[in-house]
């Protein structure tokens, strides 16, 4: 029970606690409770298949929910694609699903991986106050890094 994941996740916690990020540690929490209480093992193969798509759905549902409540409609919608700004979000956005979309490719084809983006993602947000959206980003990234850096070997 109290194994190096037990204490990795503890120092995780703790990291979390000094930068005084809620949502580390409520992350860190959970998969503690998880791990103390052995429901962790049949949950946390679970977690690793699907906790991507949950977090992309509950992002998802975070960014439509001003269409739900009505304060975006078709008539904003008319608005922004007369603005510049608007075409800018909508190529970015369209520039990080696909850098997403490699990201998930690369942690499903090297999972080593994982550990270097873990590593960046906690220390953004313990230290830099970031938001851990970057593990799909930050592999992405590195896919296209790397695929760059192939090219001129």
């Amino acid at each position: 029970m109290f194994n190096e994941a037990f204490w990795f996740l503890a120092l995780l916690f703790l990291i979390g606690l000094v930068a005084r990020n809620n949502s580390l540690m409520f992350a860190v929490g959970v998969l503690l409770i998880l791990k103390l209480t052995f429901t962790g093992d049949m949950l946390f193969p679970y977690l690793k298949r699907n906790g991507i798509n949950w977090g992309v759905t509950v992002l998802t549902i975070a960014v439509l929910a001003p269409i739900a409540t009505g304060d975006i409609g078709f008539r904003h919608l008319l608005d922004a694609v007369r603005s510049i700004n608007a075409w800018a979000a909508v190529l970015a956005g369209i520039f990080v699903s696909l850098i997403a979309r490699d990201g998930v490719r690369l942690l499903n084809t090297d999972p080593t991986i994982t550990t270097a983006l873990v590593l960046g993602t906690v220390l953004s947000v313990a230290v830099f106050k970031g938001v851990p959206v970057g593990p799909l980003i930050g592999a992405g990234i590195a896919y296209w890094l790397m695929q760059l850096i192939n090219v001129f070997k």
